[in-house]
């Protein structure tokens, strides 16, 4: 038995080495991606008076924090060829049940691990039930998003006539993680966008050369060829909405910190940014290839030009045009590139 499956993570090794079904990112995607935030850059300089000072990048990079760390599952699931859309929801779950805890007497640190670990434990639940019933899974994903949020506030709101806001004592340790003019290691950086580094290097190097990471790009890529690889597709795919629950529980805490308050909405923007963030960056919504380093990119694109918008004096539905527009042109570019399934 012990042979065997050496024998099938070798076989997979070798097709990831080959380019024939894992790891089939291509460089196009980021090469497009890097020379658009370039022009962007370069035309906000132009545009808007001190937009390369230190503070306004300070304050972009906190931005994309929180955005780069809601859409690592969103990157996960569409590698699986699907989409998340509880994300919204169980961030804003999150905001509002870690300082219910609180209130409610709990250390700040241990409420915010029971947050993440609920949040992994309902990606599990959702990721269940969403391949158990994978013809609806973009719907299951959203029902599953409304129930967890709306059993939150019904939580929240008990001895209170606000459930969708949640008022507590925030720890300055927990404020500091988001604090604009915070110092790590010396320098003035908001030690949330180290945190978003780090985890982002770890998903990276996970996603390139752990077992798991090829088993989410052979699920994605081929489901017949990763079961004869031996690779469970049940397990991959549960573990990928787990991971998706606690890194959006995890995105809820942390902006608990940035603004002070819980309120069950803070989620709403990252409904449709962090899908745009996985399509800007180029990877695949039909699964198999992509990948989290390319959506980093679409992170930064998306904020970057964000803060332009906002910059020039652009409304909300202005900017959301934009991006739509933006969105458009880069999906037609990608979609011109044969799926990897068509060409194994």
């Amino acid at each position: 038995m012990k042979v065997e499956v050496t024998m099938r993570r070798r076989s997979l090794r070798t097709l990831a080495t080959k380019g024939r079904l894992a790891l089939p990112v291509s460089t196009r995607p980021i090469v497009i991606g890097m020379a658009l935030l370039i022009v962007i850059i370069v035309l906000a300089e132009f545009l808007v008076e001190g937009f390369l000072s230190s503070r306004n990048m300070r304050s972009i990079l906190l931005l994309a924090a929180f955005l780069g760390l809601a859409a690592i599952g969103q990157t996960f699931v569409a590698l699986l060829g699907a989409l998340d859309l509880s994300i919204p929801y169980l961030i804003g779950a999150a905001n509002i049940l870690l300082p219910s805890l609180m209130v409610s007497g709990w250390p700040a640190w241990a409420a915010m691990a029971f947050v993440i670990f609920l949040g992994f434990v309902a990606g599990m639940l959702n990721g269940l039930l969403s391949y158990r019933l994978q013809g609806q899974a973009l719907i299951v994903s959203l029902g599953f998003g409304f129930a967890v949020v709306g059993a939150t506030q019904i939580y929240t709101s008990i001895g209170s006539k606000f459930g969708g806001t949640v008022f507590a004592q925030i720890p300055d340790w927990l404020r500091n993680l988001a604090a604009f003019n915070g110092e790590t290691f010396g320098f003035a950086v908001p030690p949330v966008i180290v945190i978003w580094a780090f985890i982002s290097a770890l998903i990276i190097w996970i996603m390139a050369r752990t077992w798991f990471g090829r088993s989410v790009y052979a699920v994605g890529g081929s489901r017949v060829a990763a079961a004869r690889l031996g690779i469970s597709e049940f397990r991959t795919w549960v573990g990928v909405h787990g991971i998706s629950g606690a890194m959006a529980a995890l995105t809820g805490t942390l902006l608990l910190g940035f603004s002070g308050g819980g309120f069950v909405g803070v989620g709403d923007p990252y409904l449709f940014m962090t899908v745009a963030a996985v399509v800007i960056g180029g990877t695949s919504l039909l699964g198999g290839a992509g990948g989290y380093g390319a959506t980093i990119i679409g992170v930064l694109v998306l904020t970057v030009l964000g803060a332009l918008l906002v910059g020039v004096g652009l409304g909300p539905a202005g900017q959301q045009a934009v991006i739509g527009v933006l969105i458009l042109p880069m999906v037609a570019i990608y979609a011109r590139a044969p799926h990897i399934r068509n060409q194994i």
